[in-house]
């Protein structure tokens, strides 16, 4: 048996331990690429990570990331990503719960205060709200920031920019203004034998005739 059939197989037995365990929260679990990934139901989201930092089968007491994933098309618009290790078991487990635009998602913070921070990372960068966060605001923009930038729908130039006024001797906000010039583009390319030519090249063909 490989080193890669154990791994799966393990991840698997740890999946069917946890859907047993807590039928009530789980979803649905699978493996892919030896990672265990398990769907939560948002309500049940704070019972089962707290449980799973606790089960001697599990013991998930190291919290490596929270993130998120925007799906605009969907009701449940986002996958709201947590990562977990267990430093006892040699394991990691992914757990993924559906939120809508408007849920809030219970802090997690009281079982793992890293969480404090990531839960403010993705609440700036994709508007998501936690219940229960001690002090739930930027982390990474400013107070002022406007939108949410890995939403999906945010525009890559944002809404605002940024800069400093002599005049007022302050940091002034201005709605995004981009000039035409910004906006053409010649798709010339520098690779030899492209059809385009390049400002210059002809000076090199001139030399040549002479």
């Amino acid at each position: 048996m490989t080193v890669e059939t154990m791994t799966a197989s393990a991840m698997n037995e740890l999946g069917a331990h946890i859907s047993a365990k807590r039928p009530d929260c789980v979803l649905s679990y699978e493996v892919v690429r030896d990672e265990l990934t398990v769907n939560v139901a948002l309500g049940s989201l704070h019972g089962l990570i707290e449980w799973l930092k606790t089960d001697s089968t599990c013991q998930f007491n190291t919290l490596v990331d929270i993130t998120a994933v925007d799906y605009p098309g969907r009701a449940r618009r986002f996958d709201v990503v947590y990562h977990f290790l267990s430093m006892y078991q040699n394991h990691r487990i992914r757990l993924k719960a559906e939120v809508r635009e408007e849920d809030m998602v219970p802090s997690i913070h009281d079982i793992h205060p890293a969480a404090n921070w990531f839960e403010r990372e993705v609440f700036d960068m994709f508007g998501i709200l936690f219940s229960g966060h001690p002090d739930l605001r930027r982390l990474l923009t400013d107070y002022g920031f406007r939108g949410y930038p890995l939403r999906k729908d945010f525009p890559t130039t944002g809404y605002t920019e940024v800069r400093y006024d002599e005049v007022q001797k302050r940091v002034v906000y201005e709605p995004v203004s981009l000039v035409q010039e910004y906006r053409q583009f010649d798709f010339m390319s520098p690779w030899e034998g492209a059809k385009y030519v390049l400002p210059g090249d002809e000076k090199g063909d001139e030399e040549g005739k002479a």
